[in-house]
């Protein structure tokens, strides 16, 4: 049984997605690597599958769904979620290996700094206030990774087949029954994103379908809001 298994949820990736899994390549021991598709139209598929990552496919569309899959067919005793634009930091495999062996560390979950690239003062302050949340409210979200316990994930009910809000859902039951602590690593995410919208105008509406999730309404109409359009199965 690998110690560690890896979940990616994948989206048209083909031109990132063989740099994560070539950073995962550094993990020296059993590794299971499982990239989990939401209806991919391009080469994601064929370079997952060349890189010897298992390539599933997701009942359902919606990233909380493609976690969902993935983790339920993980064989390791650790889980690492990650997305598919984010790069390990180059001694991350030393780190984890040290943190997965310790007795102590499978009753906390785990997770990264963010770090935005390219680099630029509005987005060194918005990972400063990620950073804050993180520690000081337990809210990091999916695009910092998970690395938690399968026993600690499977206890507090894993993800929820959502299709937005599925790291908010997690991590709230996480923070119920556990510490979730930081690595002490940052991993690197794609920033343009948040350059296409701006930082205050993107962060203002994250919080807005933050606030309305905690009101009640459903992922599939904030996941229609967000993307523009309804998300079909």
């Amino acid at each position: 049984m690998p110690t560690l298994s890896v979940i990616v949820p994948c989206l048209n990736e083909a031109q990132r997605l063989p740099l994560l899994l070539a950073d995962l390549q550094r993990w020296d021991g059993p590794l299971e690597r499982i990239v989990v598709d939401g209806g991919s139209h391009d080469r994601s598929g064929e370079i997952a599958r060349l890189s010897g990552a298992h390539w599933l496919q997701a009942p359902q569309r919606g990233r909380g769904c493609q976690l969902a899959h993935g983790a339920a067919q993980a064989q390791g005793t650790w889980l690492l979620f990650l997305h598919s634009d984010s790069r390990l930091p180059t001694n991350w495999a030393q780190t984890l290996a040290s943190l997965v062996h310790a007795p102590a560390a499978k009753h906390s979950a785990w997770y990264f700094d963010l770090r935005l690239t390219p680099s630029r003062p509005s987005l060194r302050l918005l990972e400063a206030a990620v950073a804050f949340r993180s520690r000081w409210l337990q809210r990091p979200y999916g695009d910092q990774g998970l690395l938690v316990h399968c026993d600690l994930y499977h206890h507090c009910g894993g993800y929820a087949p959502l299709p937005l809000m599925e790291d908010l859902d997690l991590v709230e039951r996480l923070a119920a029954i556990a510490r979730l602590r930081p690595i002490g690593q940052a991993l690197l995410s794609d920033g343009r994103r948040w350059s296409r919208t701006g930082v205050l105008e993107r962060s203002w509406r994250n919080a807005r379908l933050r606030q309305r999730w905690r009101q009640g309404v459903s992922a599939e109409q904030l996941a229609a809001d967000y993307y523009g359009q309804p998300i079909s199965p």
